[in-house]
């Protein structure tokens, strides 16, 4: 991998598809979608000006992904748990 790629890599998920084809961003991922069962779905977003909404979406989210993390992933509280009268060992 060249250090060009690798930083490319870094920044956007990319498709190498068997014709030769690099699908990068927004592309790639509708790829990936079209290739796990939501191709109707992935189909309509890759036509014009939809894919370029996607396109948009992915460098907002790709640029901001610690924020997006926090907010997608929060770990749970500590005290989701416990039983609701608190100690259970009467």
């Amino acid at each position: 991998m060249t250090p060009a790629l690798k930083l490319a890599c870094e920044r956007a998920v990319h498709v190498i598809k068997s014709d030769g084809t690099t699908l990068r961003a927004g592309r790639a991922t509708l790829f990936i979608l079209e290739l796990t069962g939501w191709g109707l779905f992935a189909k309509l977003l890759a036509l014009q000006p939809f894919v370029w909404v996607v396109e948009l979406w992915y460098w907002i989210v790709a640029r901001n992904r610690d924020l997006f993390s926090k907010l997608m992933f929060r770990a749970e509280d500590d005290h989701s748990h416990e039983p609701a009268g608190g100690d259970s060992t009467e």
